[in-house]
């Protein structure tokens, strides 16, 4: 083999493969914590609360026992899931915050 030539696949190589190691740890790192950061969403002024992890995990949903009083079901429903689509949104906004800058240092 000529002078200056690598001499297989790996050579020169490692560099990069431990980068890439070290940003797979980091995610896993930052994915864990994600699922224990929690965002709190809430619709009709408070009577509805809704806790999600980083994950898009929902960890509980509270309603105002005087919202039971005065609601409809139609009126509840539609708060309940206007809660929960506000509580995805943060905790998919949180995720990009948390997750965005590891994946801009990708080497590709």
């Amino acid at each position: 083999m000529a002078k200056g030539f690598n001499k297989g696949p790996t050579a020169g190589g490692g560099g990069m493969m431990q980068q890439l190691q070290r940003m797979q740890q980091q995610l896993a790192e930052a994915q864990a914590k994600l699922a224990e950061e929690t965002v709190t969403a809430t619709a009709g002024g408070g009577a509805i609360k809704v806790v999600m992890t980083g994950d898009q995990k929902c960890k509980s949903v509270e309603i105002s026992a005087a919202l039971l009083k005065d609601a409809d079901a139609e009126m509840l429903q539609d708060l309940v899931l206007s809660a929960v689509n506000m509580a995805l949104d943060q905790s998919r906004e949180l995720a990009s915050q948390r997750l965005g800058p590891l994946a801009g240092g990708l080497p590709f």
